[in-house]
């Protein structure tokens, strides 16, 4: 390389100066910080599941095992209701899923089209919606009216669209080029078809991202249980983790050794718990930053 294209390269350079310098480092500190704020809680809920329990109740735990041992585990995987609530929780997130989303593509597709009557007003009554409701007791008398009450409805219908997400959806459908859409009139496709045919496809990643926080929120899903439902073999699986984290339900009335366990087995549960998730993010997180900003800017 010759000096005089070495000088070029270096005039080239961006320069950085020293406050744009001092402001990544501050930045780069705080966002390290975040991560372990938020990581450690993970770690050592992984790390209590396989200690002692002695260990755990000592405070010996901090980020690895003490002692390790399985039989936490072994006494969850034996508790027969953890596994129906599983089968409930797996059900209400895949079916609850489904419909939300199916719902949320219609609903922001019918709000995107300006062909549509009264697009504006319905946008506006969706929208009232996300900041007054009905409450919580005359939901509760909807719902029982429609003897929905102890069936997997109760807790699939009532949240079955986010308005919020079919909003974003809706920006985003708005943001897909117009002439795509004409393209395929003239072809001979209908609504069903741009829909499915065009719009859907180029979607994927508003898919994704939406989809992925409805069954955060149908996995998650705890307080909508306790309204609807008493009978045990429809419990979703949070249920479930209450009664082992708060009341001690697998030892209950056991041996003092069993009860020493008790807080083993409230760290495998969360474990358990939390790692059908842990394992799907992985394979969508790439779809997230361009799903949560695609149609929050209207060019």
């Amino acid at each position: 390389m010759s000096v005089t294209e070495a000088a070029v390269r270096r005039s080239n350079r961006i320069r950085v100066s020293r406050g744009r310098k001092l402001f990544l480092a501050f930045n780069t500190a705080v966002l390290l910080l975040l991560c372990a704020a938020m990581l450690y809680p993970v770690l050592f809920v992984l790390a209590a599941s396989f200690s002692e329990e002695t260990a755990i109740l000592k405070g010996e735990v901090t980020l690895l095992p003490v002692r390790v041992h399985i039989r936490a585990y072994e006494k969850v995987f034996h508790y027969p209701l953890l596994w129906k609530s599983y089968a409930n929780t797996l059900l209400y997130t895949g079916l609850g899923t489904a419909i939300n989303l199916v719902l949320t593509v219609f609903g922001a597709w019918s709000l995107s089209q300006k062909k549509m009557v009264g697009r504006r007003f319905l946008t506006l009554m969706c929208t009232f919606t996300m900041f007054f409701n009905g409450g919580m007791i005359p939901t509760f008398l909807v719902v029982k009216e429609l003897k929905l009450l102890n069936t997997l409805w109760a807790i699939l219908l009532p949240g079955a669209v986010s308005t919020y997400n079919m909003i974003l959806m809706r920006t985003f459908f708005m943001a897909i080029p117009q002439s795509l859409v004409e393209a395929a009139e003239l072809d001979g496709c209908n609504d069903f078809g741009v829909l499915f045919r065009i719009v859907l496809p180029l979607s994927l990643a508003s898919l994704m991202t939406i989809g992925m926080f409805y069954a955060v929120a149908h996995w998650n899903s705890y307080f909508s249980a306790v309204l609807y439902l008493n009978r045990p073999e429809l419990y979703p699986l949070q249920i479930i983790l209450r009664q082992v984290v708060l009341m001690n339900e697998i030892v209950e009335n056991a041996s003092s050794t069993e009860n020493v366990m008790a807080e083993g087995i409230k760290y495998a549960t969360i474990v358990v718990a939390m790692l059908p998730m842990l394992c799907v993010y992985p394979f969508v997180q790439r779809y997230f930053v361009k799903g949560v900003m695609v149609g929050s800017v209207k060019e």
